[in-house]
């Protein structure tokens, strides 16, 4: 079995395949890191609690944007699952042609959700909208080119700098709203934030569909932890909350096939 990781600024997302299968999924808060250790037992503890043997795996994929994590889990994978872990980063093989000025600085979390995005729609032009703790847009044409895209806050991080910036916002919960129209302070808040959101990703679909591919509409990827939040607004072709974790599956094939 392949264990992925995905390590994001606010949690850390992670997935159990068994060949092409996503057999489980899990996610902890990323801060605080913690020790190889603990990080060790927690990987095995979660993996039991979904009625998987720790002992079944035998590869682990790591993607990161978290530097200071790398050690620690690195270290837990090869204690705890025997194995060298592969780390999606600048120079290994992603089967995309990355046409960012400086490639290095592209998030290891947008190029898995890009493979993904290839593996999914092949020949076809795509843009990911990732909605995190940031909500990125991530342009891949037809051919495997990673154009590169767009970031904006992401509701949360949105959420919080309002509380912690101004002296009489609440914190509020985020979710969507029944109307635009708050008639409080929490639901004007929270109109603002989703409504808000809502009208920063079409505007930025439709402007990044116009730059890179003249107007011929691509595939739309929605992903993310706040992803399905938007169902209902029709904003993308697909949902797939999990997409990252198919990319950095597939980054770990890709890197292992001429040792076989």
């Amino acid at each position: 079995m392949l264990l992925t990781l995905d390590v994001g600024n606010s949690q850390i997302h992670g997935g159990v395949f068994a060949g092409d299968t996503l057999r489980a999924q899990f996610r902890k808060t990323t801060h605080p890191i913690g020790s190889s250790d603990e990080l060790g037992v927690f990987l095995r503890a979660v993996l039991r609690e979904n009625q998987i043997d720790p002992a079944a795996v035998a590869r682990v994929a790591i993607c990161s944007v978290v530097p200071p994590v790398a050690y620690p889990l690195r270290a837990a994978c090869v204690k705890y699952f025997r194995c060298e872990p592969f780390l999606l980063q600048a120079g290994v093989k992603t089967g995309l042609k990355i046409k960012y000025r400086n490639p290095a600085e592209v998030g290891a979390d947008r190029v898995a959700n890009a493979i993904a995005a290839t593996q999914r729609c092949p020949g076809r032009n795509c843009i990911v909208v990732d909605c995190g703790t940031a909500t990125t847009f991530d342009v891949v044409t037809a051919g495997g080119d990673y154009l590169g895209g767009a970031i904006l806050p992401g509701l949360g991080i949105s959420a919080e700098m309002l509380s912690s910036r101004t002296a009489r916002l609440p914190a509020v919960e985020i979710f969507k709203p029944e109307s635009a129209l708050g008639r409080s302070t929490v639901e004007s808040i929270q109109a603002g934030l989703y409504h808000g959101h809502v009208g920063a990703i079409r505007q930025l679909v439709a402007q990044l569909t116009q730059e890179a591919f003249a107007a011929e509409k691509p595939a739309l990827i929605g992903t993310g932890g706040f992803s399905r939040m938007f169902e209902a607004e029709q904003l993308f072709d697909e949902l797939v909350p999990e997409l990252v974790l198919f990319g950095l599956k597939r980054a770990e094939e890709l890197n292992r096939e001429p040792a076989r």
